[in-house]
């Protein structure tokens, strides 16, 4: 066994090196977890990871001047139209408004998508997003779908399809959905399209599909068959946000899921974040557990994820396989309270 030399508050190897940091526990409630209990919801933090070397994965504002810079590459803005557009994103501006902006800009009297720019602008966006993928981040989409072919629902905020790109390339087909064809959406919320992934804003290979605010899924909204199952999930399986951060808090999201579900702090769902700042950490594990969300910790580093991610994969997959249910478990935590509150009041 090495031995260890204290400088201060640091401690060395003899060879000079820090000792291995020892990896964060797995939250008992979360590894006891089967796939098919489980519903991952995909946000830009895993994208960013996954590709960091491209801005638009990294956040809306991110997105919105990339789509800008390739209309002024094109040349598809006069300058004060560019200047303007600049500014808003300059100053932090409603960025879902700024980008319905530039988009109707890039659509000019027409309403098919294929005759306007906007969709060469988002091709070039996400040009060649294969390429670009790290390995860490391929780490993170291994685990992704190694939880999905055992009985995970996936959704994501993300407009790209890295995911469905690196499942290609291993041989396995992931189909990318969007709100706009309900009958996929009702299918994938009864879970009879496992190894579909739902789109919540749309995704860039069809860009018809692709709406910003609630309001654009009107038909989707109102159908109340639709909403029942989507809204059934969060009641009656645990939601993982993984690079989330605050997505409970987009517009869409509070629409399909939040918005009609009741006694939401007695759910029991999962946020993996950074560390981070310690006051930061503990205001959003606070704010999240009205919610029913239960904040846990991965590491103090972006980097420390997709071992983290692995090692909570591999249990969670293995008690998948078994397909022995787990003692008080046959109701998820969610569904278990429901059913404590009817039986209390019959």
């Amino acid at each position: 066994m090495a031995s260890t030399v204290s400088l201060g508050k640091e401690t060395l190897l003899e060879d000079g090196m820090p000792p291995a940091k020892k990896p964060r526990k797995l939250l008992p409630s979360l590894k006891t977890k089967k796939p098919q209990e489980l519903v991952l919801v995909i946000g830009t933090g895993i994208s960013a990871a996954v590709a960091p070397q491209v801005p638009a994965l990294k956040s809306w504002k991110g997105l919105i001047q990339a789509l800008l810079d390739a209309a002024i590459d094109f040349d598809l803005l006069e300058d004060e139209e560019s200047k303007r557009f600049q500014k808003c994103l300059h100053e932090d501006k409603n960025l879902v408004h700024v980008a319905h902006d530039l988009i109707q800009k890039l659509s000019p009297r027409t309403s098919n998508v294929r005759s306007t720019f906007f969709k060469d602008c988002l091709y070039e966006v996400f040009d060649d997003l294969e390429s670009k993928m790290e390995d860490s981040g391929k780490q993170l989409l291994q685990s992704v779908l190694d939880l999905m072919e055992n009985g995970a629902l996936v959704l994501t905020t993300n407009f790209d399809n890295l995911l469905e790109l690196y499942a290609a390339h291993q041989g396995k087909h992931l189909e990318s959905l969007d709100l706009t064809d309900e009958k996929k959406v009702l299918e994938w919320a009864q879970e009879k399209r496992r190894l579909s992934v739902l789109h919540i804003h749309g995704v860039y290979t069809n860009p018809s599909g692709i709406v910003l605010h609630p309001a654009g899924y009107q038909n989707v909204l109102r159908n109340t068959e639709v909403m029942r199952e989507i809204q059934k999930l969060y009641e009656n399986k645990s939601f993982l946000f993984l690079g989330c951060g605050w997505t409970v808090d987009d517009t869409t999201f509070q629409a399909l899921f939040l918005e009609a579900v009741k006694h939401k702090s007695d759910l029991e769902h999962f946020m993996l974040v950074r560390r981070g700042d310690a006051d930061e950490f503990k205001k959003l594990r606070e704010n999240m557990l009205d919610k029913g969300i239960k904040v846990i910790s991965y590491g103090d580093e972006y980097a420390d994820l997709p071992e983290y991610f692995e090692r909570l994969t591999s249990e969670i997959a293995m008690r998948g396989r078994t397909g022995v249910p787990k003692e008080g478990q046959q109701l998820n935590g969610s569904a278990a309270a429901h059913a404590e509150r009817k039986g209390c009041s019959t």
